[in-house]
């Protein structure tokens, strides 16, 4: 139930770009259901102050979740754990449902990484991968059953179906997900109240290719047409089709953008939910570190585009398949990037590669 083996030689080289020295224990906490492979797992990331709001996520979804909890090693490590052990024996749901990865060493917010080691250790074919704090409100799994077709690109590996995130301008009004709205009419009249939106609204590179307008009359899933490099949305995917987060971005800011850029440039398609929807469960943030890690990261992003372009160019190249529709995503955003524009200039034979066909 609790402990188990940890090869740290093993796993610092499954995760070797994060920083070390990490202490990680797979399933420290193992789910008694053995879930069905074509169920989806929850992947999501924990840390000592998101435990209410993991609970909570436990308590509705009534499915597998794949959870990192990451804890430094302080002091105060087994009290943290004892808190978890506490949740463990007086909920049911997460005995049957929950596997939970411990990680403990001094690195915070190594988001990435710790998105990797749950999608890791998930035990079904599918994952959504979802922040600890967005609620989801409705029941995706059974929605998506209407969707054969969709279902179909999933199963082959060439869709990630995004489930549309909303959140309350008032922080006090989304802090309690016992009041959000559970179908899709409901959700729009409170939309047209003006106490909610799409998440993050001041930030529309983040969201807006969802495109929210077209979602609110939608009655079939669509395909994300406006693709932006800043588009994290998230996402229902085929666990060993789409590529690993990067685990160099440490801290807020471009992270998770980065893990969809390159499932984007891999090939997969991104196709919205329309019935389905997510709410930020509200709580304060560290703005000042917020502000700094972005701008650190913000460099790193631009650097991980272009590597990530000639990567997948060169891939491509290599399997013939460049000029395919597999390549279109990466065809369509690595034009955009003029040092990657100017690489292709420098190379022997530049005219035989065509950047923009479809």
């Amino acid at each position: 139930m609790f402990g188990g083996h940890n090869n740290r030689y093993v796993y610092s080289k499954l995760f070797s770009s994060a920083m070390q020295p990490s202490n990680l224990e797979p399933f420290y906490i193992r789910a008694e259901l053995i879930p069905s492979p074509d169920d989806i797992t929850i992947t999501t990331l924990i840390t000592p102050d998101r435990f209410e709001v993991f609970e909570k996520l436990i308590n509705h979804y009534q499915g597998p979740i794949s959870a990192t909890l990451h804890v430094d090693e302080t002091p105060e490590k087994r009290k943290i754990l004892g808190r978890l052990q506490a949740m463990y024996m007086r909920n049911p749901s997460m005995r049957r449902y929950v596997d939970v990865h411990l990680i403990v060493d001094s690195f915070e917010r190594q988001f990435n990484y710790w998105r990797n080691v749950a999608r890791f250790f998930a035990r079904t074919k599918y994952i959504l991968m979802l922040d600890v704090d967005f609620f989801p409100c409705t029941n995706l799994r059974q929605n998506l059953q209407r969707h054969p077709q969709l279902l179909g690109k999933l199963r082959e590996g060439n869709a990630a179906i995004v489930i549309p995130a909303f959140e309350y301008g008032a922080l006090d009004e989304g802090r309690n997900s016992d009041h959000f709205p559970r179908t899709k009419d409901a959700l729009i009249k409170v939309v047209r109240s003006g106490h909610l939106d799409m998440f993050h609204k001041v930030w529309q590179q983040g969201h807006g290719s969802t495109n929210y307008t077209r979602w609110y009359s939608a009655d079939q899933p669509y395909l994300v047409t406006e693709y932006t490099y800043s588009y994290e949305p998230y996402v229902v995917v085929k666990k060993d089709a789409v590529p690993w987060c990067d685990e160099r971005f440490i801290g807020y800011g471009a992270n998770k953008a980065a893990c969809l850029y390159e499932i984007y440039l891999s090939g997969t398609d991104f196709w919205v939910l329309p019935n389905d929807f997510l709410i930020h469960q509200n709580h304060d943030y560290p703005e000042v570190t917020r502000r700094m890690e972005r701008k650190l990261n913000k460099q790193i992003y631009t650097n991980f585009r272009e590597e990530s372009c000639y990567r997948y160019w060169r891939n491509a190249l290599a399997l013939g398949t460049w000029n395919s529709p597999r390549s279109s995503n990466a065809r369509r955003e690595c034009s955009k990037i003029p040092e990657f524009m100017e690489l292709l200039n420098e190379l022997d034979n530049p005219n035989s590669i065509s950047l923009n066909s479809n």
